[in-house]
């Protein structure tokens, strides 16, 4: 997941990031805040969530910044923080099988809610559960 996902087919034919093909900033920004407002509402997501601490407001701007570049968009998190390393930022986290499930079904109910287009979404579901799989640092 730290490399961007490739270019998309647009309708006009040209290639476009999936970064455009989602909608730009307002899209990334809804999915990610519909993404947290989930974990934070629905009971599903409880051990997703106790993992995030009191607030949500950090881990939602920063995973905000850091899709913006990863679908191919501006590259703001790696302009505050450097290069991503996901897996050494995460590693004080425990993230085992089921973090690891809740954060995928978090995900993708927020990119089903927030009308990701099918094709782009399958994508996501694909490079996401890669990424969550290789960052898990617990058996369980």
């Amino acid at each position: 997941m730290n490399q961007p996902l490739n270019s998309l087919p647009h309708s006009s034919g040209v290639p476009a990031t999936p970064f455009d093909a989602m909608g730009g900033e307002a899209a990334v920004r809804q999915l990610v805040d519909r993404f947290y407002d989930l974990m934070d509402l629905e009971p599903g997501y409880a051990e997703l969530r106790a993992s995030h601490g009191n607030t949500l407001d950090e881990a939602r701007q920063k995973l905000f910044w850091f899709l913006c570049g990863w679908l191919g968009g501006p590259q703001h998190y790696q302009e505050r923080f450097g290069h991503p390393r996901l897996r050494m930022r995460h590693m004080p986290f425990k993230i085992g099988i089921l973090e690891r499930d809740q954060w995928l079904a978090c995900m993708d109910q927020a990119m089903r809610e927030t009308q990701v287009h099918p094709d782009l979404r399958l994508r996501l579901q694909q490079s996401f559960f890669q990424t969550a799989d290789w960052m898990r640092n617990s058996p369980a």
